[in-house]
This record gives C-alpha cells, structure tokens and sequence, in this order.
C-alpha cells in the first residue's frame, strides 16, 4: 500500500514531537544541571543545553523521524547545523526576554519557548531543508 504525503507528514510530525521530547529532556537536564550544580549563568547553561539537545535531535532525525539515510550525513549536517543555530538563538533569545523582563523562573521560560520553537520553527525546517 502506497501512503499519501498528508499520511506521511502527520507520521513524520508525531515522530518528530517524540523525538523532540527525547532532545527536549536531554537539553533541559544539561540547562538545570550547568545551572544550579555548576552556577553557570543560564543564558550560557541554555545554549549548552540547546547544543546537547541538537546533537540528539540530528541523530534520531536523520535515522527515524525523516529516515533520510540516503543523503551522505555531512550535507544534512551542514545543514542541520545552520537551523541549529537558528533555533538555539531562537531559544535563548526567547528565555532571557521571558525571564529578564517578564520575571518568569528560566526553567517556565525555557518551556514555553522550547515548545514554540520545537513545533512552529524545528519541524518545518527539519522536514523541509534538513532533511528534504
């Protein structure tokens, strides 16, 4: 049985939301962790954790949510890497306005960011310049 793109794409969407989740928690560990064991500033444990999470986000992008295993990994990581910097100054810019001048607690911030930009921005770039 042939599958449509819509059914394609609500695939690759829910499995990217998983995978997402996967990352998501990994980044938050590393924010917390640099943060409140090691007394980094949280704008910089933020972009740690966004990086961490990136890697993870790569991985299980390229072999499980868009199975794109038949593009060498070096152009989708170059790729991969431009978006990934868009979206960690995305999440940072993001934390620190909502903590900074709303007063929200960084790890609100981050949640509430962290989601907007996985679903709104991530996806779409992943799906449609990553892994095309």
């Amino acid at each position: 049985m042939v599958k449509s793109k819509k059914t394609l794409l609500v695939k690759s969407f829910f499995r990217s939301q998983f995978a997402s989740i996967i990352a998501t928690a990994s980044d938050f560990l590393i924010t917390i962790f640099f943060t409140e064991v090691l007394k980094i500033w949280y704008v910089v444990s933020t972009a740690c954790g966004a990086f961490t999470g990136a890697v993870i986000s790569f991985i299980l992008g390229r072999n499980w949510v868009f199975n794109r295993k038949d593009e060498h990994w070096i152009f989708q990581a170059v790729r991969y890497v431009l978006t990934a910097f868009a979206s960690m100054g995305l999440n940072t810019a993001g934390v620190y306005f909502l903590t900074d001048y709303f007063g929200i607690q960084y790890v609100i911030s981050k949640i509430i960011v962290a989601t907007l930009v996985g679903v709104f921005f991530n996806f779409f770039m992943f799906r449609y310049f990553v892994f095309k």
